[in-house]
């Protein structure tokens, strides 16, 4: 009987031939995204409540920009505090953190008296969101078997699209009625969900052993892979950690590592600067300038916009584990160079009409098949897992930092724009030269990491500070 109950098992895929559950692995990746899911609920919450205030508050372009950006501001914090917050309290504990943090910014923003409020308490979701991107991916890639890594890695993008149209979505149900701050309310379910299956989940094995609990680390190991490839899988983790020096952000810059994180840091501001992000916060304000004029016409046209983006980010997980890292980040970062350039002749010429949605619909969808979701993979893997918290903690603060700045000053440039050149025109010629930078910049420092261990990526940057001592 028991014979048959695990061959059924193995067919059905619940578990592979060696006893690992596949079931028990998707179920604790599925709660770690919750973290990528609220990190775009509420970031693109915004977008769908931004024309709302605007007129309640009487903002500013600027005004409008710091509305956008000082969520940013709270990830900025957070991503200073997680890295030893992760190191020394472990994956699991950080993401409750996010959950409590997430629904206190939820209930504040939706009853704001003044402005100055209504930042507050975005500023205090945003330090949620700066734990949960320095941990989710974090706690997926050091869980994960080397051969689905990046999918599941990845996945965490899907998720994050899923959350930015859920939170259009909603935004468009609500525009109706001008009902914003139901808009902000929304953000505590997903964030209650969070909190519920975090305390379900496991600790991440690599940071157990770590701690030298490695009975602990042994017994997930062997749920998810199964006995014997869980004993080789820790016997694999404790020589890496044993190769590696006690942890300091000091170690970050020496030879070898030193270059691992001149690609993460490039990586993280170009996820920024190459206009993804404020192209999706600010949607509904380009389709206003595209001739769409109503809010709900706006807010329309972006819920389709994040559809679309959803449907990109599931052709990137069927990508990535096959293309591989590299040549994906060169194909998308060189699309969205040529989509920003059209974008930019178009408001120029005074095209009006589906011709911008389609226009932004294929750059963003470059952006969604590489550089969005790729930036988290390769960062996710390529530190050794003693600093893996800090440096990512480090590479997110940059990422957050080019965000706050992006996002902050988008309405001021793209009114700056339309004042001297007429149109919105030059904002996307920035872009699409900051992306023309990127290809170069990919091609000439970021390795493939497809189908290598966590503990083969960090040998190889070991091998290299070793070289570098002699």
């Amino acid at each position: 009987m028991a014979a048959d109950y695990q061959n059924s098992m193995i067919s059905t895929g619940v578990i592979t031939e060696q006893g690992g559950s596949k079931l028990y692995l998707y179920l604790s990746v599925l709660v770690a995204t919750v973290g990528g899911f609220l990190f775009g609920y509420d970031t693109l919450i915004i977008s769908g409540a931004v024309i709302f205030l605007r007129d309640h508050f009487a903002l500013s372009p600027a005004a409008i920009g710091f509305a956008g950006s000082s969520i940013i501001i709270g990830c900025l914090i957070g991503t200073l505090i997680v890295g030893s917050v992760s190191d020394r309290l472990g994956r699991k504990r950080s993401l409750i953190l996010a959950a409590l943090l997430f629904g206190l910014s939820a209930l504040g923003t939706a009853l704001p008296r003044t402005f100055l409020e209504f930042s507050i308490f975005r500023i205090l979701g945003g330090v949620g969101m700066g734990v949960a991107m320095v941990i989710s991916p974090v706690y997926i890639a050091e869980i994960a078997p080397a051969k689905i890594r990046g999918f599941l890695v990845t996945l965490n993008q899907f998720v994050i699209v899923s959350g930015a149209l859920g939170a259009v979505v909603v935004g468009y149900m609500l525009s109706f009625e001008s009902r914003w701050r139901w808009m902000f309310a929304s953000e505590f379910v997903p964030a209650a969900l969070l909190l519920a299956g975090v305390l379900l989940v496991p600790e991440s094995p690599r940071w157990l052993v770590e701690r030298n609990r490695l009975d602990e680390a042994l017994g997930i190991l062997t749920r998810i892979n199964g006995r014997q490839q869980a004993e080789s899988e820790l016997k694999e983790i404790r020589t890496s950690i044993a190769m590696e020096e006690e942890s300091s952000y000091s170690e970050l810059f020496r030879s070898g590592v030193r270059f691992a994180l001149v690609i993460a840091l490039g990586l993280a501001a170009l996820q920024q600067f190459s206009g993804g992000m404020p192209l999706s916060m600010y949607a509904p304000l380009i389709f206003q300038k595209a001739g769409f004029a109503s809010a709900p016409d706006a807010i329309g046209l972006t819920v389709l916009l994040f559809v679309w983006s959803l449907i990109c980010v599931v052709i990137v997980l069927w990508l990535v584990e096959r293309v591989g890292r590299r040549p994906l980040l060169l194909v998308g970062l060189a699309g969205m160079a040529a989509g920003h350039f059209a974008l930019s002749l178009s408001f120029h010429y005074g095209m009006k009409g589906i011709f911008v949605p389609v226009l932004l619909m294929l750059t963003t969808c470059m952006s969604n098949i590489s550089i969005s979701p790729l930036a988290w993979v390769v960062l996710a893997e390529i530190f050794p897992t003693r600093i893996r918290g800090r440096a990512m903690s480090l590479a997110t603060f940059v990422l957050f930092l080019s965000s706050f700045a992006n996002n902050q000053f988008f309405p001021s440039l793209k009114a700056y724009s339309e004042e001297h050149f007429g149109s919105p025109s030059a904002v996307f010629l920035v872009f699409g030269a900051v992306c023309s930078l990127g290809v170069l910049f990919v091609w000439r420092t970021v390795p493939e990491t497809k189908g290598k261990t966590l503990e083969e990526i960090a040998g190889f940057w070991l091998s290299r500070q070793e070289m570098a001592r002699r």
